[in-house]
């Protein structure tokens, strides 16, 4: 079963179970020896950035699907996520440049964590915090294409963000997304209640999408509600675009949120009362929109606020949907107002013109 580690970050002893984590998750990935040290440089200075520039924060560790889909079933990449409620970064820019270190940490900067993941993205606003947001996995990630063709992007990405709820190694929320030809579907399912009974629907749900690429989002949570009739069901939400028609389809069970920007204005899609593996209703109605340039969708579930709405700046500009996430995290709670349920969020946005 799936584990996330977050990790409270309030003085130098924690930086130690940072990297501990990161290297078990580097373990569940099935990295290399040399991915597995990345992962835990990466994470140990991250974790000593919270310290020395914030004073305190969490990170969060988890296994995650690749941001850019190929077909099939590709690898898995270790995430780790810091956030922080400090005093913001005034210099954004030159806080990757060499020779930018942070005091007692490895002297890798920034600029080094960089490059050492496959993606790393950071936001940071002065007065409300800084989001920084690494992943590494396997040095060839996915399944070779036949005749060396190169695998097509479709010009979409996503990322999400997982945080347990006080501290378990078990969340009961989780976000996947596969892949059929044109089409990807994002899932998020928030298992009943907490632990490790939650944590066991929200993974069959995931386990069953993987089987279910093609089918669109009310048949796929027909076959949700058998797979999960074992479990004590979930909340499930999923999207399918298809990136060839521009066209996007969502359907609901239970209190998982959709929210998508349309138009320059944020749309709420509507889920139904129920939940999959227990009280399914009788029909299924899918919403469908029209997907454009400025689109972004965001998935949550009730760890954020029912009435919570993404800032006007929210993915502006483009940025990595799982950076985009973390700042939803983030902006939620804070020390004195944290969250009470797991939480998650998984967004799908449109690959930056310049990156496709």
């Amino acid at each position: 079963m799936p584990r996330v580690r977050h990790v409270p970050v309030h003085d130098a002893t924690r930086v130690r179970d940072v990297r501990v984590a990161a290297e078990e998750a580097a373990a569940r990935a099935g990295l290399d020896e040399q991915r597995r040290a990345a992962c835990a440089l990466v994470a140990t200075e991250l974790a000593t950035n919270l310290l020395k520039h914030a004073t305190a924060g969490e990170v969060v560790v988890d296994v995650v699907d690749p941001a850019v889909l190929p077909e099939g079933r590709p690898g898995r990449a270790v995430q780790i996520t810091a956030l922080d409620h400090g005093p913001g970064i005034a210099d954004v820019a030159g806080a990757f440049e060499d020779g930018f270190t942070t005091g007692g940490s490895l002297g890798a900067g920034l600029g080094t964590c960089r490059r050492i993941a496959d993606a790393f993205g950071l936001h940071s606003v002065v007065g409300r915090g800084t989001v920084a947001v690494a992943r590494i996995g396997p040095d060839t990630a996915g399944p070779v294409p036949a005749e060396g063709e190169p695998v097509r992007s479709l010009g979409v990405h996503a990322g999400g963000v997982n945080v347990p709820f006080a501290g378990a190694e078990l969340s009961g929320d989780a976000w996947s997304w596969v892949r059929s030809g044109d089409r990807v579907t994002l899932m998020l399912a928030d298992g009943l209640g907490h632990g490790a009974e939650a944590a066991r629907a929200s993974d069959a749900a995931v386990e069953e999408l993987r089987h279910c690429a093609r089918l669109p989002p009310a048949e796929l949570l027909q076959r949700l509600h058998t797979a999960l009739s074992g479990t004590r069901g979930a909340a499930v939400a999923a999207v399918q675009l298809d990136t060839w028609t521009g066209r996007l389809r969502f359907a609901g069970i239970g209190n998982v949120t959709a929210r998508l920007r349309d138009g320059g204005r944020w749309r709420t899609l509507l889920s139904r009362p129920g939940i999959v593996g227990a009280h399914r209703p009788r029909t299924v109605r899918e919403e469908e929109a029209d997907w454009t340039r400025e689109s972004l969708l965001i998935l949550h579930t009730d760890g954020l606020p029912s009435r919570w709405t993404p800032p006007a700046d929210t993915g502006v500009p483009p940025a990595d949907p799982a950076v985009t996430a973390a700042v939803a995290v983030r902006d939620a709670g804070s020390a004195a107002r944290p969250v009470r349920d797991d939480t998650a969020v998984a967004v799908l946005a449109n690959v930056p013109e310049a990156s496709s």
